[in-house]
Formats: C-alpha cells, sequence, structure tokens
C-alpha cells in the first residue's frame, strides 16, 4: 500500500510535484484505511491529501544538508540489488 512513500529529499534530480503528491495520497490512504473513500468523506480525504502535499513539500525545500546530492538511479540499482540477495 505505501510503495509509493520513498525518500524524496536529497536526489538528483529533485523530486516532482506529481513524487510528492503520490507519497502524500498514499500517507492520507494509510492513515485513513481508505483506497477510495465515500462520497461522504471524499471532499475531506482530498483536502487531507492537499495539507499534506503542501506540507511535504515545505519540508522538501526547507531541509539542509551537507550531503552530496544522491543519483536516483544508482539508488534504484542498489535497492534492486537488496531486493535481489533478499528474496533469492
Amino acid at each position: 500500500m505505501c510503495r509509493n512513500i520513498r525518500t524524496l529529499y536529497n536526489f538528483e534530480p529533485p523530486a516532482t510535484d506529481e513524487e510528492i503528491h503520490a507519497s502524500a495520497l498514499q500517507f492520507v490512504r494509510k492513515l485513513s484505511g481508505f483506497h477510495k473513500p465515500s462520497r461522504a468523506n471524499e471532499a475531506i480525504f482530498d483536502r487531507a491529501v492537499g495539507e499534506v502535499t503542501l506540507a511535504a513539500e515545505r519540508l522538501l525545500a526547507d531541509l539542509v544538508t551537507n550531503a552530496p546530492k544522491r543519483n536516483r538511479e544508482e539508488e534504484a540499482a542498489k535497492a534492486k540489488a537488496r531486493a535481489a540477495k533478499r528474496f533469492a
């Protein structure tokens, strides 16, 4: 369920708006227990996703580090190698 919640900070290229929104959506889904809310809860659900997206954008913009930027492709290859070793 939380496959889109991943580290988004300190990457080159930086996280896209779509990635941030997808993470916020997965977070709200996890908290609420709803994959798709009922009509009665849809507006509240959408508002929560928007608020979490804004909070995540502010967080990513305000964080400071001296560490070098990580490369998305290299990190994905490392994760794939770890998974292959773990599940082989």
